[in-house]
């Protein structure tokens, strides 16, 4: 499916190198200030072209809201919003579209569909995430009008780890690192695998600040499902733990269970969801961004009749997906969260802050 949500509902449409990408966002609450520069804002955050470790491609990225927004503010009716493409080039692929590229989702969409778009992946590419980071400005708006805040970085880039987590810094450095120190050695990892025609992983944290406890349903639909299933529909998202997540296999009760005390929880290990509920406190998740699969360096495949072929990739692309994945993890984090806080207003409008 190409929608998601239920009561805050985003539905993505386009291709990477079609005539456009968008979205349309539908339950937003009518009254929330909404201008085309409060998705244009987003969208440069994610655009190609933006540093000298990303993809050279240069789009504008601007966005047109075809509706649902009138004098300055939400409707309460869906939105629709628009990105035109202005520098396709589908002729880069035209050498690959009849062979499996590793990595990529060109086999399983062949076997899935019967056909598949090679012009760069089609919705496999990371263009398709524009919607979802058009979808999320707007579920960002209208989170800060709940007081709630979405914010995420990159904290790991390859084998260099950040060791503090500085917000003010993160848009500062183009790994959007929240370490300012580490990025300088992200920044320089990203260079040399991109000289040895190669690419690089690494891990995004993503943190949502002002959450009332309460959020959330406690068998199915826990937060934290909702949450990694969001993470995880991000194309080069392989894994998601929330609050000390893994670590917590180590662990015994002891150390793992928050304490609480007259002020709240006093610790965090839970990552502030608990029973699948909001506790009120931070919550914090971390997802796995896999190295980029297009890279220069030689790669044994088949094409579509079996034969064994080698391939390089050329073309424009990332050598790491870190920096321009941080604006999808937010947007993908507030969908949810915009979601979880209508269904609470609806079950019970008195433990959500009222709307500011």
């Amino acid at each position: 499916m190409n929608t998601f949500g239920r009561f805050f509902r985003v539905t993505t449409f386009g291709e990477s190198h079609g005539p456009a990408v968008g979205a349309v966002i539908d339950g937003c609450l009518p009254g929330i200030p909404l201008e085309e520069e409060d998705v244009a804002r987003e969208l440069r955050r994610r655009r190609p072209g933006q540093s000298a470790l990303v993809t050279p491609r240069d789009e504008a990225d601007e966005p047109r809201i075809l509706s649902g927004v009138f004098a300055g503010a939400t409707t309460g009716t869906p939105i629709a919003v628009i990105v035109w493409n202005r520098e396709q080039r589908p002729e880069d692929y035209e050498a690959l579209k009849d062979v499996y590229r590793p990595g990529h989702a060109d086999y399983g969409y062949e076997r899935k569909y019967g056909v598949r778009d090679w012009r760069g992946s089609g919705r496999a590419s990371g263009r398709e995430t524009l919607g979802r980071v058009a979808g999320g400005a707007i579920a960002k708006k209208m989170l800060a009008a709940f007081g709630l805040r979405v914010e995420a970085a990159t904290i790991r880039v390859g084998a260099v780890t950040g060791r503090e987590w500085n917000a003010e810094q993160i848009e500062a450095n183009p790994v959007r690192a929240a370490d300012p120190v580490a990025a300088v050695a992200m920044a320089a990892a990203i260079e040399k695998a991109r000289a040895e025609k190669d690419s690089l992983g690494g891990i995004v944290e993503v943190r949502i600040i002002g959450a009332p406890a309460g959020l959330g349903d406690p068998v199915f639909d826990k937060l934290g499902a909702r949450l990694g299933a969001a993470l995880l529909s991000i194309g080069a998202v392989k894994g998601v733990e929330i609050g000390a997540g893994f670590a917590l296999a180590g662990m015994r009760g002891s150390e793992s269970n928050d304490p609480l005390g007259p002020e709240g929880f006093e610790r965090n290990a839970a990552g502030g969801v608990l029973g699948g509920i909001s506790t009120g406190g931070l919550i914090a998740a971390r997802m796995a961004v896999k190295p980029a699969s297009s890279i220069g360096q030689p790669q044994r495949t088949v094409d579509r009749s079996g034969a064994p072929r080698e391939i390089s990739i050329g073309g424009r692309h990332d050598p790491c997906i870190c920096p321009r994945i941080v604006p999808v993890a937010e947007a993908m984090a507030a969908l949810v969260m915009a979601d979880a806080v209508l269904r609470q207003r609806a079950l019970r409008p008195e433990t959500v802050p009222p709307l500011g």
